[in-house]
């Protein structure tokens, strides 16, 4: 997986492949090449929106423990 990338990053790269597919701009022989890039940014995007789910849980548990 790539961390370099940011889910904006990520998420705009998937953007232009599925506006590419749907536009017919993509060979046959890009395709399955183009899926399995769109795979890959599935699963960094769904790591980092994991990861920021993770850290809001974290500040939300310790912001119930300040006000107890």
């Amino acid at each position: 997986m790539e961390n370099k990338y940011t889910y904006k990053d990520a998420f705009e790269e998937l953007q232009n492949i599925v506006a590419d597919i749907e536009d017919g701009e993509i060979a046959v022989d890009e395709l399955t090449e183009k899926i399995n890039r769109a795979s890959e940014l599935l699963t960094i995007c769904k790591a980092k929106l994991t990861a920021s789910e993770a850290e809001v849980e974290k500040l939300l548990q310790k912001l119930e423990k300040e006000n107890d």
